[in-house]
């Protein structure tokens, strides 16, 4: 149908394309950033290696949804990233856990819901009307912990 060819004229606004077509529609949609970090704890009450200080390379990844604003975007994935750098990976990267996080065992369960409520935290600053529906917490490439918005509000 569509064969290769190169571009020769950028689209223009107001031109081929006008400001009321950038917002498509009015539906919830949801995007999804991931981030990684270093950080070394150790668990209480745990019997097994795992109650030795120890570390791991973490991946978060964050499920947020919204509607889309009047150029057609929920919310810029430079902001996600901002609020994290800024407002919860200093609490985590190239940490001890046990010391920067509240009281907690620092399971990947437990974790994993303290990272919800910040992003939470930080997303309601924002005044985007974005939430988060889920956070998932990798502390092995093939272990994760999972917090969910509907387990989050039943509770």
């Amino acid at each position: 149908m569509f064969g290769f060819r190169i571009v020769e004229e950028l689209q223009k606004i107001d031109q081929d394309i006008k400001r009321e077509q950038l917002k498509y529609h009015r539906k919830r949609v949801m995007v999804s950033k991931e981030f990684t970090f270093d950080a070394a704890h150790h668990l209480h009450c745990y019997e097994g290696k795992c109650k030795n200080l120890h570390g791991h390379t973490y991946k978060v990844i964050f499920g947020i949804s919204g509607y889309v604003n009047e150029i057609g975007i929920v919310i810029d994935f430079g902001d996600i990233k901002k609020m994290w750098k800024e407002q919860i990976e200093v609490f985590l990267d190239h940490r001890y856990l046990n010391e920067t996080l509240p009281k907690m065992n620092t399971t990947a369960e437990n974790m994993v819901v303290w990272i919800f409520e910040k992003m939470e935290e930080a997303l309601a600053d924002d005044a985007n009307e974005c939430r988060v529906e889920f956070v998932r917490l990798f502390e092995t490439p093939t272990s994760y912990a999972e917090a969910r918005r509907e387990w989050m509000i039943s509770e």
